[in-house]
């Protein structure tokens, strides 16, 4: 991941070079943005208490939607929405035994450099709400009952709008989300995980 956001932090400096040739001119209130997201927690999420039995929370990609009211043209307030991402829970020498869904809508106000311009960088900073939920186990752990606690947190974003015209562009961008919780199974807590995922995404949009 750590490569991922290298990756990201140079296109998007390659990219602002671009910022001085324009396209683009309206005023807009709306953005509707739909594309795909790639969920990769941190590493190391946390180990089963008093063991050193190390717990690890798998990579999900799914379609993502977002809805940004620009309040002008330079800064807007964004809600990301997606489809509930799937991810395994895995247990040093145990293996896979767990999935559970996540549904983290996220709440961020946005600064868009140069929104006149064709390719226009932007930063936002919010707040998110990680619902966790059908949790199910599996392999050493079938048939018994998991839980993993919702969890509030601060949210980091960056990004590159590609302003095609005055309606449609394209969106890169990637997040940072604070996510924790404690784990229980069959009713007693086990363990404390960290899950901080960072989120790659791209996306196409229509302003209005």
């Amino acid at each position: 991941m750590k490569m991922k956001a290298l990756i990201f932090v140079l296109a998007l400096a390659a990219l602002t070079l671009g910022a001085v040739g324009g396209v683009q001119a309206a005023d807009p209130k709306f953005v509707v943005k739909v594309g795909l997201a790639d969920v990769e927690p941190k590493s190391n999420n946390g180990t089963l208490d008093g063991t050193t039995l190390g717990i690890d929370i798998g990579n999900s990609v799914r379609p993502s939607i977002t809805f940004e009211y620009l309040i002008t043209p330079n800064i807007g307030i964004e809600l990301l929405a997606a489809w509930p991402f799937r991810n395994d829970v895995s247990i040093s020498t145990l293996g896979n035994v767990a999935t559970v869904d996540v549904l983290p809508p996220t709440l961020s106000v946005q600064y868009h450099f140069f929104p006149d311009k064709m390719v226009s960088p932007f930063l936002g900073v919010g707040l998110n709400y990680a619902f966790i939920y059908s949790e199910e186990t599996k392999g050493a752990l079938a048939g018994n009952s998991i839980d993993v606690d919702n969890s509030w947190g601060f949210a980091a974003h960056a990004g590159v709008d590609i302003n095609f015209n005055e309606h449609w562009l394209m969106t890169v961008d990637l997040r940072w989300i604070q996510m924790s919780g404690d784990v229980t199974l069959n009713g007693a807590k086990v363990a404390s995980v960290d899950i901080d995922p960072w989120v790659l995404g791209v996306a196409v949009g229509y302003r209005f």
